[in-house]
């Protein structure tokens, strides 16, 4: 596998990261815990060596799962060989009943988050801490100098942010240099290359792009008659409609023929079309299933050809997509 670097900290890691996400919540009911660890450790051997959590994954049970697949005394040699991303920011509802109450990226959070995350992960320090939604009750710079004083203790090693805009972006980097800012992005949601990509290029700043498959509509599996789970996250989101699966066919269809021509999948063009718009690009797709992460993995040597990217690029300039990526109060939550 190929490693990338993110930001100008220090911070590498394997072309493709690891989504984790979906093996504890989100897209329908949790994977089988012996059979998430061993997907891990599998991805490892892979090459794979970035992994994406959260604390509200679960909650908490997925970076439970990472721990027990890599930390703690960790037998099986894997805790030195991996890079977990993590995030901090949500008011967690103590009862259970509710995911989250709202943001909460106040410091005091910031730290009690880091030292719950830490036992979690069974590690002495996390490698690339995101804040994970901006909270506009809390100054920016606040957060960044919380971040610092962790990576000051030796917490943290490195800083991130998630659906950040452009000057949050700059105003955090001015504090904490960030290594890495992770939004979703794909070709079917283009809206960070107004803003955010060329304040990253600038900056000298990673990008860590989410739902690089449209979680999932881009690998051509997902179709106007597909059942989801009653709790799969898509059964609310404005694109997975019957009516928004439909229109946006046409931009699988022509994606379809172009990887066709270049002997690929599509989930192999999606990701290699991000690999190939930045050398600092990494994208994170997720999965449940060892097969699907070795398609994945296939995109890295997916060589898309200045020719091949305009192609791509005419195709899908002439569709227009059907659906927001979000409900409306989901969408408030994002900054960019």
């Amino acid at each position: 596998m190929q490693k990338r670097k993110l930001g100008s900290e220090g911070l590498e890691v394997s072309a493709l990261g690891l989504g984790c996400m979906g093996m504890s919540f989100a897209y329908g009911p949790a994977g089988d815990k012996k059979e998430m660890i061993s997907l891990l450790r599998q991805a490892v051997d892979e090459g794979i060596n970035f992994f994406d959590t959260a604390e509200v994954y679960g909650p908490y049970t997925n970076e439970e799962l990472l721990g027990e697949a890599f930390g703690g005394h960790d037998l099986a040699g894997y805790k030195d060989k991996v890079v977990i991303a993590t995030k901090f920011g949500f008011k967690l509802d103590p009862s259970g009943r509710e995911r989250w109450l709202g943001l909460d990226s106040s410091p005091a959070n910031i730290k009690r988050v880091a030292e719950a995350s830490l036992k979690r992960l069974k590690v002495e320090a996390i490698d690339l801490f995101y804040q994970h939604r901006v909270d506009p009750a809390v100054p920016i710079e606040e957060v960044a100098g919380a971040v610092a004083e962790l990576i000051k203790e030796g917490k943290v090693k490195y800083f991130g942010l998630s659906e950040a805009g452009a000057e949050t972006i700059r105003r955090a980097h001015a504090v904490q240099p960030v290594s890495a800012v992770q939004t979703e992005y794909s070709i079917w949601w283009r809206r960070p290359e107004e803003a955010v990509l060329p304040t990253v290029e600038e900056l000298g700043i990673g990008f860590v792009p989410y739902s690089p498959l449209g979680r999932g509509f881009l690998t051509g599996k997902i179709g106007v008659d597909t059942k989801f789970d009653a709790s799969d996250f898509r059964t609310k989101l404005p694109r997975f409609t019957a009516q928004a699966l439909a229109a946006n066919q046409e931009l699988l269809s022509v994606l379809s023929k172009l990887a066709q021509h270049k002997g690929a999948s599509l989930s192999q063009m999606a990701l290699a079309w991000l690999l190939a718009r930045r050398p600092w690009i990494v994208p994170i797709p997720g999965t449940t299933k060892l097969a699907r992460l070795q398609e994945n993995n296939k995109a890295v040597q997916l060589e898309l050809t200045p020719e091949d990217m305009i192609a791509i690029e005419e195709a899908a300039s002439a569709v227009k997509i059907l659906g927001e990526r979000y409900p409306v109060e989901l969408e408030e939550m994002t900054n960019i």
